[in-house]
């Protein structure tokens, strides 16, 4: 069997099968119970150091 040939079944079989896995394993670890408060926390980063005061005067 050639190099081509070995690496392209590998690819076909077994490395779907890992990106698979791991696909599945970065969804679960997102939606895991819990990280709801992470994620609403990383949600508010760019909003975090506004004051209506700041949003006033960069409006005139």
């Amino acid at each position: 069997m050639d190099t081509y040939s070995l690496l392209r079944h590998l690819a076909d079989s077994w490395v779907l099968l890992v990106l698979t896995l791991i696909f599945l394993g970065v969804i679960l670890w997102a939606f895991r119970p819990g990280s709801r408060r992470l994620h609403d926390d990383a949600a508010e980063i760019p909003f975090r150091h506004d004051t209506p005061e700041e949003e006033t005067r960069h409006d005139r």
